[in-house]
This record gives structure tokens, C-alpha cells and sequence, in this order.
């Protein structure tokens, strides 16, 4: 048995689940997400604890049992408490700004890049003297906050020389020696 499938989750006060046709709904005061079940995989709701089950022991429902158990679960995570990434800018002149939905990037190329955000996603900017600019994210779909991120990240991926790029706070980034004298 799947150790992450099998494992219990407990709907925190406030949180309702819903499944009606194969499609779980969780509505909570962050937000409202769904998804959709495979067929075979099966979701009982009892007590405030939802468990996870499956028809048989192939290869792809041992699969799809866990995966879904995680989805749901980060979807009550995110509907209740949210969730947020940090990514620093590393680089002389590098700044980051925002005005509404709008993120605006000086990456070091002969133009800005301006990045239009989905609705979901809150942004904020911090630039401190002396210190790299900060973008904080914030959402409560999981899935959505990590493309956002990934896409910023990937203007100007940290470059392995100087370590010069976006890159997520706490990320290390592995340096190598430069050309030798």
C-alpha cells in the first residue's frame, strides 16, 4: 500500500469538501479549488477525515492513488492557510517592481520585461539599500504559485560563475571555478 496514499487527512474547521461526478471541490477561506478524479480511485469522507482508495494494486493505480491524496491535501493546505514563494535577484542593476497585476524585471538586457499575473497570485516587491530585491508570491493553488515562479526564474536562470540570476531565497546554487591564469 502507498505510504503517502494511504495516509489520512484531517479537513481542517472552516474547509468543506465537496465530490459530485468524479470532481472534488474544496472551498475555504482562501479560495476555491477543484479537481478531478481518475476513474478507480475512490475519496470517503467521514468525521472531518478523508481517506483515499483504490480498485487494485497495478502499476498506474499505485500511482494515481498517491498522486491524487497529495493534490487534494495541498489543496486544503491552500484554500486554508495558502501558500507563498520568495525569489531573490541576484545581479548588479537588477530590479524588480509592480504596479497591480504587473511584475516589471531589469535583468540586465537592453529591455525590460513586463509579466502580467494570473488574478490568484498576490505579488509584493521588496528592494532594500544594499540588500538583492525580493519577489514574494502568494496563493492558494499550489500548482499555479510554482508555474508563476518557475517562469520569473527562468528569465535569467543563476548562472553557476558568479551566481548572478533568480533563484528562490535559500536556493544554492553550485559554483565553479573560473578559466585559470
Amino acid at each position: 500500500m502507498s505510504r503517502i496514499g494511504k495516509a489520512i487527512i484531517t479537513i481542517p474547521a472552516g474547509i468543506t469538501v465537496t465530490e459530485k461526478d468524479g470532481v472534488v471541490t474544496v472551498k475555504g477561506p482562501k479560495g476555491e479549488l477543484s479537481q478531478e478524479l481518475t476513474e478507480g480511485i475512490t475519496l470517503e469522507q467521514n468525521d472531518g477525515v478523508l481517506t483515499f482508495s483504490r480498485p487494485s494494486d497495478s502499476k498506474q493505480h499505485r500511482a494515481l492513488h498517491g498522486l491524487y491524496r497529495a493534490l487534494i491535501n495541498n489543496m486544503i493546505l491552500g484554500t486554508a492557510e495558502g501558500f507563498t514563494k520568495k525569489l531573490e535577484l541576484v545581479g548588479v542593476g537588477y530590479r524588480a517592481s509592480h504596479t497591480g497585476q504587473k511584475l516589471e524585471l531589469a535583468l540586465g538586457f537592453s529591455h525590460g520585461i513586463v509579466l502580467e499575473l494570473p488574478k490568484e497570485v498576490i505579488i509584493d516587491t521588496l528592494t532594500e539599500k544594499g540588500k538583492n530585491p525580493i519577489i514574494t508570491l502568494t496563493s492558494h493553488d499550489k500548482q499555479l504559485l510554482g508555474m508563476v515562479s518557475a517562469k520569473i526564474r527562468s528569465f535569467r536562470k543563476p548562472e553557476p560563475y558568479k551566481g548572478k540570476g533568480v533563484r528562490f531565497v535559500g536556493e544554492i546554487v553550485r559554483r565553479k571555478a573560473g578559466k585559470s591564469a
